[in-house]
Parts: C-alpha cells; sequence; structure tokens
C-alpha cells in the first residue's frame, strides 16, 4: 500500500446519511417505522411546516425519497434561522461549537443562556444547538416573554459538537426552502399529489400540563382546529396528508372521519423521572 494509499485509509468517511443535529421532546425517530408505512409511494413536493429536529424529512432524504421541492417551516425564527445557517454555513458553526466545547461548564451555560437570541445568524445557530445539547432533557421551551428558560442539563459527556452529522446536514439540507412563518402560509404553496407531514406541538395530555410548544404564544384549541380545516382542505385537494397528535378523546374528535392509528411512543420531558414512560399518540391521514 503506497503512502497516499494509506493516508485515504485513514481518512475518516462521511456518514451515509444525515440524523437530527437538534434533540427535541416529541421527536419522531423512534417512531419512523410506522411513519414510513403512510408515506406515499410516490408524490411530488414536501412540505414540514412544523419541523422541529426534522427526523421525517432526514429520513425521507436519506432513503431518496425526496425527488420534488421540499419546504421546511416552523413558526420560531430562531429555529428556521439555525438550519438556515448549518446549510449555509456549517463551517462557522462548527468553529463555534468546538469553542464552546473548549469552555463547557454549568457557567458557561448559563453565560450563553442570558447573552439572548438577537445576535448573528452563525453565532446564534451555534448558541441554540449548544443550549439543545446541553440543556435539561433537550427541551427547548421560551418564556412568555420570548426567553429561553430551561435549566442545565447534568450529562456527563453531551455531544456538542457532532461534526460529520452537521456536515451530513448542510448537505442534506443544500436545494432545501426553510421559512419562518404560521402553517398555513407555508402550505399555500402545496398542489394535488404533494406530501405534507404536519407534527405540530400536542394537544396537553392533562389540564396542568402546560408544554405545548416551543415558542412564547404556544399553540392553542384554535390553532388546533385551523390545522384541522387545513387537512381537510389538501385532503380535497389530492394532497396526501399525514399527521402526529396525542391520542386524546378531543383529538379524535377534531379529526373525526380521518383515518388513525395509536401508536406507543416513549416520552421522557417529565422532570419526575417516575412518570416517564410509554404514551399513546396518534397518526391520522
Amino acid at each position: 500500500m503506497t503512502a497516499s494509499q494509506k493516508k485515504d485509509a485513514a481518512a475518516p468517511t462521511a456518514p451515509a446519511y444525515a440524523v437530527p443535529f437538534l434533540k427535541f421532546a416529541g421527536g419522531k425517530r423512534q417512531l419512523l417505522p410506522e411513519i414510513r408505512k403512510h408515506v406515499p409511494r410516490i408524490f411530488g413536493n414536501y412540505f414540514e411546516p412544523f419541523v422541529g429536529g426534522g427526523a421525517v424529512f432526514f429520513d425521507l432524504q436519506a432513503a431518496g425519497r425526496l425527488t420534488g421541492k421540499v419546504w421546511l417551516g416552523d413558526v420560531s425564527k430562531e429555529l428556521v434561522w439555525t438550519y438556515k445557517a448549518v446549510r449555509d454555513h456549517v463551517d462557522d458553526v462548527i468553529e463555534r461549537l468546538h469553542i464552546f466545547k473548549g469552555k463547557h461548564s454549568e457557567a458557561h451555560y448559563y453565560r450563553i443562556r442570558e447573552i439572548g437570541s438577537n445576535l448573528p445568524i452563525r453565532a446564534l445557530a451555534a448558541r441554540m444547538i449548544y443550549l439543545n445539547r446541553t440543556g435539561f432533557n433537550g427541551l427547548y421551551r421560551l418564556n412568555k416573554k420570548g426567553g429561553f428558560n430551561v435549566p442545565f442539563g447534568r450529562y456527563e459527556n453531551p455531544t456538542i459538537c457532532d461534526e460529520e452529522n452537521l456536515r451530513a446536514c448542510a448537505r442534506a439540507l443544500k436545494d432545501v426552502e426553510v421559512v419562518a412563518a404560521d402553517f398555513m402560509l407555508i402550505l399555500s404553496q402545496v398542489q394535488r399529489g404533494d406530501f405534507v407531514y404536519m407534527d405540530p406541538p400536542y394537544v396537553p395530555v392533562s389540564p396542568t400540563s402546560n408544554f405545548t410548544g416551543y415558542t412564547a404564544g404556544g399553540f392553542n384549541l384554535a390553532d388546533q382546529e385551523r390545522l384541522v380545516v387545513c387537512a381537510k382542505g389538501l385532503k380535497k385537494l389530492g394532497v396526501k396528508v399525514l399527521l402526529s397528535n396525542a391520542d386524546l378523546p378531543l383529538v379524535r374528535n377534531l379529526y373525526k372521519g380521518f383515518e388513525m392509528r395509536s401508536i406507543p411512543a416513549r416520552r421522557n420531558i417529565n422532570s419526575k423521572g417516575g412518570k416517564r414512560g410509554a404514551v399513546a399518540e396518534l397518526l391520522i391521514w
């Protein structure tokens, strides 16, 4: 083996496909085998207006299923700008994350948290990824004033900068439109034959549950009702629609007339370990 061949053999290989670079409460990675069963065999463009961690998008992209135009969106500008920064400026994001990694501590976490999100897009993306990877349970939550308020997560060795995956994500996002807007605006581009997957903030499982989103305004019952009307309109147009939500009587009543399937999912966002475990979610189409 020549010296150049030895060098090539020792060089790290890029990952075959991208996986979410953000952790999100309610992320769909564990449910992908069930979701795949409801992806149409052939479709035109793909829309995901509540992108979150993007598990379904990255899965479809890895499988070569996204042959048309792709629109990803969210009402959170910070989230959308983070996706855009990874797509367009991944080297700068990685460099900043390595700096955070070298300084990581509980005190540093709170210093970065208190900076706020009024930052240039590359710095904002690094801040969001860092806080997401090191905050409690991977939560992304804002208070009523729009401030990030998740406490420090006590991880022994958090993955602050997965450089190879960030580069894979940048490649996956290369030609993708990422929009910060209400779902209705994002879906205004949908045409017959397209595929739409919607994973909105869920209806709370109990009256005391208040984590229904990651924006200061939340996602209330009126928004859930708007989403149902939108989904019905898309189906009438000839669009393949798939949704996720909590398996609750209210949700089943909202989507009366749709097909549904209940599936178990493990959720770990409760601060009390004994109350974490399997919950029922609905796939709706």
